[in-house]
This record gives C-alpha cells, structure tokens and sequence, in this order.
C-alpha cells in the first residue's frame, strides 16, 4: 500500500508524466511566471498606486485579477479543438485587423500612443491579439501553399502583404515594438517551413531598411536609440528611464536587495510594474533572480518547440508551425523585454511574458499556453491510438 501511493506521489510530482494526457511541465511552467509576475507585479506597484489611487495594492488586485482570468482563459481555450483554430484563422485575422482599426479611432492615449481600447475593468490591446492571428494564419496558410512557398521565388508575397497591413496599422498608433515582434515571426516561420534563401536575404534587406527609415524620419524614436547608446548623457532626459533601470540592475548586484527593498521602484523608475519590471527583480533578487526567470523563460520555450517537433514528426504541420511560431514569440518578447530593461536593445513597449503588469498581455499569452497545451495533448492521443492499432495488430 506504501509503495503504491509512493509510485502514484513521485509519478504526480513528475515534471514530464509518463501516463498523463497533457504537458504537466508546461503547466507547472505557465503557473511559476503568472505567480512570479504577481508577486513582483505587486511589489513594484505598491508607490505608484499610493500616488495615484491612494491605495498601495490598486494595481496589484488588478493584476491578481488579470490572473485569476488569464487562468481561467487558459482552462477554457485548451477545450477548443485545434482543427477549429486552422478552420476559422481567417476570421480571428480579420477580427484582430478590425480592432486595429477601432483602436485607432476610439482607442485610450496614453505617453502619445493609441494602442488600447477602454474595456471600463481593463484596457484591450489589440496589438496583443494581432500576434496570435499572425500565428494562427500563417501556420494555416503555410499548409495550404507548403510547396508553392518552397520552389516559387515569389511564393512568400501575400505573407508580406498581410504583414504589411499590420504593419501599417500597428505604426500608426504607433507601435514599433510589436511592428518589430511581427517582422521576426514571419521570417521565423518561413524560416521553419524551408523557403528559399533569396527570399530571406530580399525581405531582411526591405526590414531593415524599413526600419532605418522609421528612425531617421521621427524624432522621437531617434532620440530612444540615442539615449539607448549613452543614458547616462541625459540622465535627468531622454535617458532617464534606462539610466535608472541600469542602476536597478546594479544596485542589486549578486543576491539582490531582498523582496520589496527596491529603490529604483520609489517613482525613479517609471513603469517599473509593467514594461521594466525586470530591472525590479534584478534590484530585489539580484543577479541569481533574473537567471531563474530566464531559465523559466527558455524552459518554457524548449517545452513549446518540443510540441512544434512532435507535431511535425508525426505530419501535424499546422500544429507543428502554430508550436513553433508560438515558442518564438515568447522567447523573444522576454529577450527583447529583458533587453530593453539591461540597456541591451533601444526601448520598446513590450511586456515580459506572464509577468509584467497587463491584461491583454497575460490573457492573449494564456490563450497561446493553452494551444500548446492542446497540442500536446492531442498528439498524445494519436500516440495512444497508434500504439493500440499495432497492439490489434
């Protein structure tokens, strides 16, 4: 009797079980960034949300209740058949084209950029929503046209017409970061289904031009890569956000300050709880906190590419580039956010995923989780059906 509730223990603890039909790992994952992001989200919120609604856990019940329906999204989205998400692709393209549009007209302003739509309990952010439609159809259309993208030289122009179009609409709120995110998701999936070389080489020497162009021509993204190159030259200035978020990650050095001793978060560091939040892990938990969140980050990333593999093997190719494309987004929207953070990138307003401050990040990126989840689970499935089908045999 021991021994069996041993066995049932250590194999319910198992990171990766052997018997259960879905990812456990990917679960234990996606909970340890959305508790982690609570916690830190409430620590360095606590000034901010004394100054502005005279209480210190104003943004802090907000986000745990970002949570709760982030867990709850996830809960109900892994219900949903794939073959649903590759049927109606279109149609969360056009939706998510159609809020791009609305937030342009009724959306909140806030720093000068329209990028949210007043929900009354949240802010939607349609940028969000536009990443996962990307995924989903092109993962879809890469199926539909696999071999015409492969031999014809021309094959990948209607993924960079619809590219264009988000483009276009996400720049003018504007929003470069997600712009950018866009643009690397694309050239990724292309990347993955094999399509020839010169078209990487034409459409990375376009990107970069467009994205020079998009610099030079406005002052204010010019002024970002300038004081992205020195912060320190105007620290009370353009340099101010990044110079006081390298100081986070400096003054926590190895062992950082402990849990709520940061200083940076003291109204030094503007959102410290939604875009910079990392440099406040870096300040209270040090050098040895940010790797564990990296860890985390790239555990979840290898969990999400291992789906995208299974699937591909076993010939699911719109499970196999939906995986893939959704392993990317989340690792480099926490690279480009931790990069922003160190001073290692110029500034964009991109959140680290299921951590920062947000709720349309946190929902949009559990909606994803619960993808993979169901993926996973499926392919499982067929596992199962085939290992019965050679046992019949």
């Amino acid at each position: 009797m021991l021994e069996k509730i041993k066995n049932e223990w250590a194999e319910w603890t198992r990171l990766t079980s052997t018997t259960a039909l879905y990812d456990r790992s990917l679960v234990w994952l996606f909970l340890s960034l959305l508790v982690l992001g609570f916690v830190m989200v409430t620590s360095a919120s606590i000034p901010v949300s004394t100054r502005l609604n005279d209480d210190p856990f104003y943004f802090a019940l907000r986000d745990g209740g970002y949570v709760i329906a982030s867990i709850i999204a996830c809960a109900f989205f892994v219900q949903i058949k794939i073959e649903t998400w590759e049927k109606y692709n279109v149609y969360l393209l056009a939706i998510s084209i159609f809020f791009l549009i609305l937030v342009l007209g009724v959306g909140r302003e806030i720093n000068g950029a329209k990028r949210w739509i007043p929900l009354g309990i949240m802010n939607f952010q349609p940028a969000e929503l536009a990443k996962l439609a990307i995924i989903c159809y092109f993962s879809s259309f890469y199926v539909r046209k696999f071999d015409e993208i492969r031999q014809q030289n021309w094959g990948f122009l209607r993924p960079a017409m619809v590219l264009a179009i988000f483009g276009v609409l996400l720049l003018s709120q504007p929003d470069l970061g997600s712009t950018f995110v866009l643009v690397v998701l694309t050239f990724s999936m292309l990347f993955i289904m094999g399509a020839k070389i010169r078209q990487f080489v034409f459409l990375m020497i376009v990107a970069v031009m467009l994205f020079m162009g998009l610099i030079v021509t406005s002052d204010y993204r010019m002024k970002r890569m300038t004081s992205f190159m020195d912060p320190f030259a105007d620290a009370y200035g353009d340099g101010f956000q990044l110079s006081n978020s390298q100081m986070a990650f400096g003054q926590g050095e190895f062992w950082g300050q402990g849990l709520g001793n940061s200083v940076q978060k003291l109204e030094y560091l503007p959102e410290a709880h939604t875009d910079f939040v990392m440099a406040v892990i870096g300040e209270e938990f040090g050098f040895v906190g940010i790797i564990a969140v990296i860890i985390l980050l790239i555990l979840l990333t290898v969990r999400a590419l291992k789906i995208s593999r299974e699937s591909l093997l076993i010939d699911e190719r719109f499970k196999g580039f939906c995986a893939f494309g959704i392993a990317i987004w989340i690792f480099l929207q926490g690279f480009v956010n931790l990069g922003v953070a160190s001073g290692f990138l110029p500034t964009k307003g991109l959140t680290f995923p299921l951590v920062s401050y947000g709720g349309s990040s946190l929902v949009i990126m559990s909606m994803a989780i619960a993808i993979l989840l169901r993926i996973d689970h499926e392919n499982r499935l067929m596992r199962i059906g085939h290992a019965h089908l050679k046992e019949n045999e």
